[in-house]
């Protein structure tokens, strides 16, 4: 299971990252695309066939061609700028600037010597841009890159005015040449937008999934303290039985330490069930457990009230561990000699209250039971069972009321109720079933 879980997320990752690969991929071609097309084509009929016109063609796509080499070279970590992952130094910003300033310069020396037709400077203009822009709209914000867009337009205006440039032509370099900004922005700006929102999706499910096995592993500690609790106090009672038995040369003892085997067989396979995640506790089960336990520590036990077989499977399970935790503090704390376990079912309510007389004053700091509240630092046991209350919208309240006794109350409201995993399961393991499995 763990296995086909870890297979399954490396595959999800597998393909968010080839989709990453994807889209820089696409957006490293896309500038050579636009230029072997948008920069070659003028030379077939709008440039004149004449040395001079010519070298300048070939100087402007030999230009074009670097700024695709440095737009390529910046792709990478201009993505990286865009996903917060690092930041774009600004001098790398100077050599893409540098060249589409050198290329606006080399397409204006071309229109001034009357090289190329007015179709062909504006399908040159609109390609101008491109490369660098490719980068750029990644490092700046949306509104930053159109004013640039507007100011490049601008100056390009200024640039073919003067060389001579007049009438359509210029007219018409403003709106190519924003073309071909705004082209570049509504190609690369959701590509990155959209790879951002999936691998931030991708490390909340990461962090969902590292939430899930700490809460995972937060459960397992809290069934295992409530399985092993009663059943280590009762072969602790029940050895001390037996070597007492033994000094005194009596055959009974040999009964106590079979006894003592039989329990912690029965613990072994409550263990095995708890790792599997399968264990809940059964209330009658539990009170018979309680009551059969408590006598044999030498307790007077009597369990009064409802049986509670009518209660719902989950309230049933809740009260069970809050009978062995109970009777887990009986026996570990104070002198007892009495206990009474009653259990009460009301119209909207259902109430287990859990008494005994000789209750120590205070717990001690050392002391790992889980007695008194269950919030200090020494025990665990009842805010465990506060936790598994929760789930039920339960409450409960433990704690000395005078005279040497201590009450443990457990109430849990009749409405509607939710499946008994969930008693041992915490929502976010739940949503990661695979990764619950990462404690075997």
């Amino acid at each position: 299971m763990l296995v086909r879980g870890w297979r399954r997320n490396w595959q999800q990752r597998s393909k968010l990252e080839r989709i990453d690969l994807y889209s820089r991929l696409t957006l490293s071609v896309m500038p050579w695309l636009f230029t072997l097309s948008w920069q070659l084509a003028p030379f077939k009929s709008d440039i004149r066939h004449a040395p001079l016109p010519i070298a300048l063609g070939l100087a402007l796509l030999l230009v074009s061609l670097a700024q695709c080499l440095l737009s390529n070279r910046n792709i990478q970590l201009s993505f990286a700028h865009y996903l917060g992952t690092a930041v774009f130094p600004r001098r790398r910003q100077l050599p893409p600037l540098v060249l589409l300033l050198v290329n606006l310069g080399l397409l204006a020396t071309m229109a001034g010597v009357d090289g190329i037709a007015d179709s062909g400077l504006l399908i040159m203009t609109m390609n101008a841009p491109v490369a660098h822009a490719i980068t750029q709209v990644l490092v700046t914000p949306v509104r930053t890159f159109l004013i640039q867009s507007l100011a490049l337009a601008a100056l390009c205006v200024g640039v073919l005015a003067a060389v001579g440039v007049r009438g359509a032509a210029l007219a018409g370099v403003v709106p190519t040449m924003l073309f071909g900004c705004v082209l570049t922005l509504i190609a690369v700006r959701p590509s990155a937008w959209s790879l951002s929102v999936m691998w931030q999706a991708e490390e909340a499910r990461d962090l969902q999934a590292r939430l899930a096995v700490a809460e995972e592993r937060l459960r397992f500690g809290r069934d295992l303290h409530d399985v092993l609790g009663r059943n280590l106090a009762v072969i602790a009672l029940k050895s001390e039985l037996a070597v007492e038995l033994a000094q005194r040369g009596r055959p009974e003892a040999v009964d106590q330490m079979v006894e003592v085997q039989r329990i912690a067989r029965t613990s072994q396979q409550e263990v095995r069930d708890v790792v599997r995640g399968y264990r809940e506790a059964d209330l009658s089960t539990e009170l018979a457990g309680a009551r059969g336990v408590l006598s044999a520590a030498g307790i007077e036990c009597e369990v009064t009230g409802d049986s509670g077989g009518e209660l719902p499977a989950p309230i049933q399970s809740a009260l069970g561990w809050v009978v062995r935790e109970a009777a887990t503090n009986v026996l570990r704390h104070g002198d007892p000699r009495r206990c009474t376990i009653r259990l009460r079912s009301l119209p909207d309510s259902v109430v287990l209250r859990v008494e005994n007389d000789g209750a120590a004053p205070a717990p001690g700091p050392g002391d790992g039971s889980g007695s008194g509240d269950g919030s200090g630092s020494g025990g665990s046991g009842l805010a465990g069972l506060r936790e598994r209350l929760r789930v039920l919208d339960g409450s409960l309240a433990a704690g000395p009321t005078g005279n040497g006794l201590f009450r443990l109350t457990a109430t849990i409201p009749l409405g509607p109720t939710v499946p008994p995993a969930r008693l041992d399961r915490p929502p976010a393991a739940r949503e990661a079933p695979a990764l619950q499995e990462e404690r075997r």
